[in-house]
């Protein structure tokens, strides 16, 4: 029989911070905001964040200083926000080309990598215009090009990878609170060489 003093798992609170990196289109912002909610973190999107602090829009920051200028920014943006304790953190999907990123998101907080096949993602951003990366004439063989860029850079730096094809968005919430639950439980990472990225079963 279970103790009458017994915490339910989805009452402990989960310890540091959680990043969530992924192309355009992964999910993040969508996952973020229902995970911040459940753990009662604070959620921040780093895009927004950037945003708000610059008072316009990204494309036109891609416009005016190029992409090269946006990355210092997001670079400094993401290098202050994880000064922030018990944050759940929504990366913009080129966060980790800054090698400095990677190393500093792997190294503070909890790094889970939203993978999403590039047909998928493409379904997910075809009507958004506020993507500078997809104003070409083929936004799907631009997904494609990104994904093969990217993805290795997101595998280096993720503790967990979890696929956010197609399913709902509370499922795939629930799913990976349990990935992260099981990750962080006291004893999980006792392997001296662990294993940064899984994928859940």
């Amino acid at each position: 029989m279970d103790s009458v003093d017994a915490v339910p798992a989805q009452l402990i609170e989960l310890p540091g911070n959680i990043y969530l990196v992924g192309l355009m289109g992964a999910g993040k912002t969508s996952v973020g905001r229902i995970l911040a909610k459940r753990l009662r973190k604070t959620f921040i999107d780093s895009d927004h964040e950037i945003e708000q602090r610059t008072g316009v829009r990204i494309p036109l920051i891609f416009e005016i200083e190029g992409e090269a200028g946006f990355r210092r920014r997001e670079s400094a943006v993401i290098q202050a926000l994880v000064q922030q304790a018990g944050i759940v953190l929504a990366t913009g999907g080129g966060a980790v080309l800054d090698p400095a990123n990677r190393r500093t998101l792997a190294s503070t907080g909890t790094v889970v990598y939203l993978r999403a096949a590039p047909a998928e993602l493409w379904l997910r951003t075809r009507h958004d215009r506020n993507r500078p990366l997809l104003r070409t004439a083929d936004p799907l063989a631009r997904l494609e090009e990104l994904h093969r860029e990217r993805d290795p850079l997101y595998r280096e730096c993720a503790h967990l990878i979890v696929d956010s094809g197609n399913q709902a968005i509370r499922s795939l919430v629930s799913r990976l609170e349990r990935e992260l639950r099981a990750y962080l439980a006291p004893g999980s990472q006792s392997d001296p060489e662990p294993q940064l990225s899984s994928t859940p079963h």
